[in-house]
């Protein structure tokens, strides 16, 4: 039962927090991952990060790309494409320059310097689409973009992983297999199966549940979806949060959506997603931040910049105005759960020192929880015009 206490004050600092930045004109977001570095190692020490909270966080996550999937209009989508895969080309090739040079003038191997410009090049777009959803941009041409560039982000993000552990001969595999082709050739089996189910199955399937005499099938059937699609995009060697977007995208089209939608916002905004804000929080502490000031100031500034230029600039070139370019730079800063799952892999198969494995998780969480409030800023900016 001590889970359940702790929970109890997760719920309780979030809810506070979040209304407490909300008087303040800032996204709650904000609130729930401070609350996370409150209640965490980092200041009080009255949680720490466990399995069952991972647990809880790890559904948090999917619950908030399923309801991204399920607000997101497939044809703006499409109308987007081309500059979503710029965006997220240009901002994992970035990153990984810009963190391998810095690491090597920090005295570390290639290979190792290479690792880490690989664990800054995925985005985590969770923290973003949340800001944007309480702002009313999650519909925008600039929100959009940062959902289309997130998702090819994350597939590039997996490729380029996976080519450096096939390369590199060390470390686990990133994928079902340890034969790169043969996993690029199964993940591209599983982009077929969520076509099919998005044109042909979703609909029937949800059609069918409707006729079930149980309360929530319709919901129950969504999640079933969701949660499925998830489980295989993991299981494929992708992020899980990816087959959860498809599995909104699915179910946004079919006539129960909104449905579909009140009720998951219900479950997931109540529970799930407020841990998974604080989740992040959780695992922040300082014990390193004095060592490795110099390294946590420039690896930070450089996590910032590489992925903020890589969306402002090709969104500009692609005919975006400065702030609405701002705003996919802004979004795009994020790394979030994604990159503290790289690094864990990387410090479990020592492709990189151990010993500023502290300081580089420290600066995965402030560019993370720096993220709303630079993403913010440009909102208000826009809002202003």
């Amino acid at each position: 039962m001590h889970f359940i206490g702790e929970l109890i004050l997760i719920l309780l600092i979030t809810t506070l927090l979040g209304q407490l930045f909300t008087r303040l004109n800032l996204p709650a977001v904000i609130g729930q991952l401070l609350s996370g570095i409150l209640l965490g190692p980092a200041i009080l020490g009255l949680i720490k990060t466990s399995s069952t909270i991972t647990l809880f966080s790890e559904l948090g996550v999917i619950f908030l790309m399923f309801l991204a999937g399920l607000e997101s209009d497939l044809e703006l989508l499409k109308k987007y494409f081309k500059l979503s895969f710029s965006v997220a080309f240009i901002g994992v090739i970035l990153p990984v320059i810009f963190m391998t040079i810095a690491s090597q003038l920090f005295g570390m191997k290639f290979l190792e310097a290479l690792f880490i410009g690989i664990v800054f090049a995925a985005t985590s777009v969770s923290i973003s689409v949340e800001v944007l959803h309480d702002a009313n941009q999650l519909h925008t041409k600039a929100g959009t973009a940062i959902l289309g560039a997130a998702v090819v982000d994350d597939i590039l993000a997996v490729v380029v992983l996976s080519l450096f552990t096939s390369f590199s001969h060390e470390g686990g595999n990133s994928g079902l297999t340890n034969n790169l082709v043969l996993n690029l050739i199964i993940e591209v089996i599983y982009f077929v199966i969520v076509w099919l189910i998005f044109k042909f199955i979703a609909p029937y399937f949800m059609k069918y549940a409707e006729r079930i005499e149980v309360n929530y099938s319709v919901v129950i059937a969504s999640l079933i979806l969701a949660l499925g699609l998830a489980w295989a995009a993991d299981f494929t060697g992708l992020s899980a949060v990816v087959g959860a977007f498809f599995g909104g995208l699915a179910i946004r089209q079919t006539p129960q959506y909104k449905e579909v939608n009140s009720a998951v916002s219900a479950i997931g905004y109540s529970v799930f997603i407020p841990v998974f804000f604080a989740d992040i929080g959780l695992s922040m502490t300082f014990s390193s931040f004095t060592q490795d000031l110099i390294f946590i100031i420039v690896m930070t500034v450089l996590a910032l910049l590489s992925k903020f230029w890589a969306g402002k600039y090709t969104c500009e070139l692609f005919g975006f105005n400065k702030i609405d370019a701002n705003i996919v730079g802004a979004g795009m800063i994020s790394r979030g759960e994604v990159a503290l799952i790289v690094a864990q892999i990387g410090i479990a198969h020592h492709l990189f020192p151990e010993d500023i494995y502290s300081s580089l998780i420290l600066v995965i969480i402030v560019t993370t929880v720096l993220s709303p409030f630079i993403l913010n800023n440009y909102l208000k900016q826009k809002a202003t015009v």
